[in-house]
């Protein structure tokens, strides 16, 4: 599924901070009446470049957060980070929701929409310039924006395969 950066990460150790994105009620009627219960998507991060997303379904709210916690620690992913921005820009699609993330200069903090602000923020990214296309639906946004971020490939790696010095990497 993922291709440049599958590099993944566990949950162990981490300090991860927890974003809920969206809570979605779901009514199934049955013979008996209508059945209620929730789902959640919750993206989770430690601000340093490593971030996860889940979904949990559970006739409890509380309880589909939680589920939804434990599905995005299961889900984590290292995302190259450069003084608070990322290395280059890149364009993802997850069902009919396309999203595009381009690098920004210092101090043009996050500048995203609702789910894709969450996800961007939990990976600690400070500066970046970022455009929801396509659906809207949160589920599929987040989505979109972690294939994005997880198909980032570090400048250094990128170097040594075009067998070229960093500093030429970034000036053409």
């Amino acid at each position: 599924m993922l291709k440049a950066n599958d590099n993944r990460v566990k949950a162990g150790d981490l300090e991860l901070k927890d974003k809920v994105v969206s809570i979605n009620r779901v009514v199934k009627t049955t013979k008996g009446g209508r059945a209620f219960s929730f789902s959640a998507l919750v993206v989770v991060g430690n601000g340093a470049g490593v971030v996860g997303q889940g979904l949990g379904k559970a006739k409890e709210v509380q309880e589909a957060i939680t589920k939804g916690i434990e599905d995005a620690k299961k889900n984590l992913i290292k995302v190259p980070v450069m003084h608070g921005t990322i290395p280059h820009e890149q364009l993802a699609k997850e069902g009919a929701a396309k999203v595009f993330i381009k690098p920004a200069a210092h101090g043009t903090g996050v500048i995203a929409g609702g789910s894709m602000r969450a996800v961007l923020e939990a990976a600690g990214i400070t500066d970046v310039l970022a455009k929801s296309l396509g659906s809207a639906n949160p589920t599929n946004v987040v989505k979109a924006t972690v294939k994005a971020l997880a198909t980032l490939r570090e400048p250094i790696a990128v170097a040594k395969t075009r067998n070229i010095s960093l500093k030429k990497v970034f000036n053409g």
